[in-house]
């Protein structure tokens, strides 16, 4: 193993981090946030709700299973989130230099260099997740030993989800019923599970305005960064609330769903980034585990009187969902395709089909 250059985190507050590189070795700045997941490092790695961020994983080794070699099919990637690492850089305790795993091709230490990402390990994240737990996600830097300096950039003041979201119209599948993905940052299983249950998925561009489109039904899939950003998604939603067309959207398709129906949304201390978040359906005793990555939540007191929360968060009563009390609209804000995570809550995507 050759020798690994120093990488120093500097968080906003002027703290440091000082660890060793095992990815790409080049400066880069984001917003720090930690996830709880014991597994599934390809899967968060490529979903496009972590752009912009430096991603710490609490579980401590990294990298002990490699990495499944990806392929594109119809437009979706065979194995992974997205066809490429979205987050500025990934951060561990240790990192395991031999992978062993029966489909895996290479090392998450070629994968990251391969794709330019920053990968940090030595680092005493126990530490460092305390730190953003008590003074909430912070704006952080990581330098290479030798190599230049960069400034804190805030990805919440920029409109990630134009960046993340496709350019043009794809589709996918063949069914009776069509529906209409908003594409704010999908993650390709979403697209999977609407395509394993026999729908023909029109993917569309963030602000496409979809209601020229002939469809059943609409998707608001996830995204990045602060849902303010993507007023012209809420415009565009807004234009079918008077309509009876079914609507689903999952964690900023929550978002959007509620701030197009009048309600608030807010940031979160540290956000909500794991695969073990228990939900409860409100009205009942029913209680789900989910896995979920999302950094802002809706105010629940600000629903108009005919829409209600549909899920809360267990561990701090905050916003897990919204549904309309007389109208086919209904939304989660964590993730019922769970890849990788549970699937306890994939039985959603089979409600939104018998809506159609």
């Amino acid at each position: 193993m050759q020798q690994r250059k120093t990488a120093i985190l500097t968080l906003a507050d002027g703290t440091k981090f000082i660890g060793k590189s095992f990815g790409y070795d080049k400066p880069c700045a984001g917003e720090v946030v930690f996830n709880t997941a014991m597994t599934g490092y390809p899967e968060s790695l490529t979903d496009p709700s972590y752009s912009g961020q430096i991603l710490v994983t609490t579980y401590p080794i990294l990298g002990n299973y490699g990495v499944t070699p990806d392929g594109e099919h119809n437009h979706i990637s065979i194995n992974h989130e997205s066809e490429k690492i979205h987050c500025e850089a990934i951060l561990c305790q240790d990192y395991s230099w031999e992978y062993s795993h029966w489909q895996a091709s290479m090392s998450l230490s070629d994968w990251l260099q391969s794709q330019q990402i920053v990968g940090v390990y030595d680092i005493d994240t126990r530490a460092l997740t305390k730190k953003l737990r008590e003074s909430g996600s912070m704006l952080g830097t990581i330098t290479i030993e030798g190599g230049e300096d960069i400034d804190f950039i805030d990805p919440n003041k920029e409109n990630l989800v134009a960046k993340v979201s496709c350019k043009e119209i794809i589709e996918y599948g063949e069914g009776e019923k069509t529906v209409v993905l908003v594409d704010c940052g999908v993650k390709h299983n979403i697209i999977r599970c609407l395509v394993a249950r026999g729908i023909k998925v029109v993917r569309v561009p963030w602000n496409y305005d979809f209601t020229t489109l002939n469809y059943d039904g609409l998707f608001i899939s996830n995204g990045p960064g602060d849902p303010e950003m993507a007023q012209e998604t809420i415009d565009n939603i807004k234009k079918v609330l008077s309509e009876n067309k079914p609507i689903c959207g999952i964690c900023m398709g929550n978002q959007l769903l509620s701030k197009a129906a009048g309600a608030k949304t807010y940031k979160l201390k540290y956000g909500h980034r794991s695969h073990n978040q228990p939900v409860r359906e409100v009205g009942t005793n029913r209680c789900f585990i989910t896995s979920q990555n999302h950094g802002f939540a809706v105010d629940s007191s600000t629903l108009p009187s005919d829409w209600e929360p549909l899920f809360v968060n267990m561990n701090d009563d905050t916003n897990e969902g919204i549904r309309h009390k007389t109208k086919p609209f209904f939304s989660a804000q964590f993730h019922p395709e769970a890849s990788s995570g549970p699937k306890d809550t994939e039985f959603l995507f089979d409600e939104f089909i018998k809506l159609l």
